[in-house]
């Protein structure tokens, strides 16, 4: 998306190019959507931590991740979802993460959003350095 007045696409649109992006499996258990799992959009940076609703904060997850997360870490919930037997997207998420630090710093400001996507990627960097990805 280009900043400045570019059309910027409403919550209905943004949900089918994220699927469209990212497939249609939840990012966190990894189970299909459509049919009887319901897709939603996902804000990796959760609305509440200044997480901007931009499709590159953005990701598909099912009904009852989305709903479980709440406003947990990204890691955090990462962990989580591993820890139940589930097969979340984590290379995924880093990908979605790292496109949003870049937007942010394209089109500005943000603040609260670059330190959480900062921390967020540092934690991903670690356990990915200690082989837990």
């Amino acid at each position: 998306m280009a900043a400045g007045g570019a059309h910027q696409p409403g919550r209905a649109e943004r949900l089918v190019l994220a699927l469209a992006r990212d497939g249609a499996r939840c990012v966190w258990c990894g189970r299909e959507l459509g049919g009887l799992v319901a897709a939603t959009r996902e804000h990796l940076v959760p609305r509440a931590k200044g997480g901007p609703s931009w499709l590159e904060n953005e990701v598909p997850a099912c009904r009852r991740c989305n709903a479980e997360r709440g406003h947990r870490g990204v890691v955090e919930w990462l962990e989580e979802c591993e820890r139940r037997g589930w097969a979340p997207d984590a290379p995924g998420v880093e990908r979605r993460l790292i496109a949003l630090a870049g937007e942010i710093a394209e089109r500005g400001g943000q603040r609260r959003a670059r330190a959480y996507v900062d921390a967020q990627l540092r934690r991903l960097s670690r356990r990915t350095a200690g082989g837990a990805v």
